[in-house]
């Protein structure tokens, strides 16, 4: 009786692939294109006619680094190829960036485009401020006192401890245990 059984259903099974591979091959699967993305040759070609004549310094700030070119323009500032208000959406962060602008009164005078990696949102905020300033020193060199005065040239080098040996983190330790 058992035979029977195992007979029987390994014959459904037999069946149920055959049906199976049947329709998997009568079945069209038609893909679908995607849409043509921007080559990364077509993005740098249009990146580079847009940049040439701008001023270019780099930023930096804990474990963040910001490429920053400066052109004459309105006062539009781009990070990462977005607006920098949908960027950094914290107004603190904005303004932090907005700074090297306001304290020299260039607030139109340049257009600021960014590329900015590692670390959080803060740091990176801080990397643009300094990358800017860097840039407004190189392309008018008399705005340098009032940037160092205001210590926006000077690169904050507070970065994270390390974690120690046989400690949990950088400084904290295991609970104290009398026994």
């Amino acid at each position: 009786m058992a035979e029977v059984k195992k007979t029987a259903t390994t014959a459904k099974k037999a069946t149920a692939t055959k049906a199976a591979t049947t329709k998997t091959a009568t079945t069209k699967t038609v893909k679908k294109e995607a849409p043509a993305k921007k080559t990364v040759a077509a993005k740098a070609s249009g990146a580079s006619a847009k940049l040439t004549g701008a001023t270019y310094a780099t930023g930096k700030r804990k474990d963040s680094i910001a490429r920053v070119y400066l052109v004459p323009g309105k006062g539009n500032i781009i990070v990462n190829d977005v607006e920098m208000v949908k960027y950094f959406r914290r107004p603190v962060l904005q303004m932090i960036i907005a700074q090297p602008f306001n304290i020299t009164k260039r607030e139109t005078a340049y257009d600021a485009i960014c590329m900015v990696m590692g670390g959080g949102l803060s740091g990176q905020a801080g990397a643009v401020k300094h990358g800017i300033s860097k840039a407004l020193e190189k392309a008018e060199p008399d705005l340098r006192g009032v940037l160092k005065a205001a210590g926006f040239l000077t690169r904050d080098s507070r970065v994270v401890e390390r974690k120690h040996y046989g400690v949990r983190k950088a400084r904290r330790s295991t609970q104290f245990s009398k026994r």
